[in-house]
């Protein structure tokens, strides 16, 4: 079985952050700010290499729609319009363990514009 299957998601009361539980047992909560500057689509992660963005001001953003795709990922809607972003089971597991470092990198990047 693979471990980065859900068995259940869940979004805060205050819409800023995701609750992930997966099937092997591992659990982990998610900020709106980390899953909306790592969003995974093409308008943050770029077309190649070297074309990543750092969006700003996003400390306060909340999540405002979770849509399932297929049985592999969902799509968060943001209250900013983004909605682009498909989260596959992986990477919701894959930022949750990386959370600290992802946000790391990411205040550094913002530090340095």
């Amino acid at each position: 079985m693979n471990d980065a299957w859900p068995s259940e998601i869940r979004l805060s009361a205050d819409k800023k952050t995701l609750n992930v539980t997966f099937e092997g047992g591992e659990s982990m909560v998610l900020s709106a700010e980390l899953l909306r500057v790592e969003s995974p689509s093409a308008e943050v992660q770029g077309h190649g290499v070297g074309q990543k963005t750092t969006p700003l001001g996003k400390q306060d953003v909340r999540i405002t729609g979770i849509e399932p795709v297929g049985n592999y990922a969902v799509r968060l809607t943001f209250d900013d319009g983004h909605n682009t972003g498909i989260f596959s089971w992986d990477i919701l597991q894959d930022y949750g363990r990386r959370q600290d470092s992802l946000m790391a990198d990411y205040r550094d990047r913002v530090a340095g514009r």
